[in-house]
């Protein structure tokens, strides 16, 4: 399928993904980090695939969607480009075969029943799903294990890897309660590195990444050691609704 972007919008998404860039490199400055150690994840659900083709053209990579369909669909329009698809949206146990073996990265693994149904699917194909473990931060309404069932999850998910199949366990995300203003968030991002870390000394496992920041409180991220963030509007602009 031909995609194609009109100039003026693949000139403002370009233009946006450059100033994104220049606030990571200011966040990295200011943390006395290497920019190279923060990857920018473009969150493009409800946007169209031209969209993104036109983002790869600007030099951006790594993409991520919430929905198994609308990803897997995408996927298949821009087969053939340099993208490194990630999965940030709530999994359901059933969509696990759908998933494995297709992101990079799957960022929102919150259960035991989930992890071992996406590393028994990963087994059947073959590969090694690398995840990320989802911690709720105190919110009932949102997605996550608690921070006491955490190393009961995390020492599953080290169990489900066999030679070069199963499960590979990255490190951990979250989703801080929204505030306006950015600062607001700091303390949960500095309480996800500290349970990063904890997790790894207790269990004397590498786990490098911690997914977390977007649009309006990445520079906060990156400052308290986020090594993925995730942003969708001050790229792509404000989000259509989902069709």
């Amino acid at each position: 399928m031909a995609l194609s972007t009109h100039t003026s919008r693949a000139s403002e998404l370009a233009a946006r993904l450059a100033e994104v860039k220049g606030r990571m490199e200011w966040a990295c400055a200011r943390a006395g980090r290497d920019p190279e150690s923060v990857r920018l994840v473009a969150v493009s659900k409800f946007h169209p695939a031209s969209d993104i083709l036109a983002l790869v053209e600007a030099g951006q990579r790594e993409f991520a969607e919430s929905y198994v369909q609308e990803a897997l669909l995408k996927q298949d329009q821009l087969v053939g480009q340099d993208i490194l698809w990630h999965f940030v949206g709530g999994l359901q146990t059933k969509k696990a075969k759908q998933v494995a073996g297709r992101f990079v990265l799957v960022h929102s693994l919150d259960t035991g029943k989930l992890a071992v149904e996406l590393a028994r699917r990963a087994a059947d194909a073959g590969v090694l799903q690398s995840v990320l473990l989802e911690i709720n931060m105190g919110e009932e309404q949102k997605a996550g294990v608690d921070e006491a069932e955490l190393p009961e999850l995390a020492e599953l998910v080290l169990s489900l890897r066999e030679d070069d199949v199963g499960l590979d366990l990255q490190g951990l995300m979250c989703l801080p309660p929204m505030f306006d203003a950015p600062e607001e968030a700091r303390p949960y991002f500095a309480r996800l590195r500290e349970l990063r870390d904890e997790l790894s000394a207790s269990l004397g496992a590498a786990l490098p990444h911690l997914s977390m920041g977007m649009t309006g409180d990445f520079e906060a991220a990156i400052e308290e050691g986020a090594t993925i963030i995730r942003v969708g509007t001050s790229i792509f602009g404000a989000r259509p609704q989902k069709r």
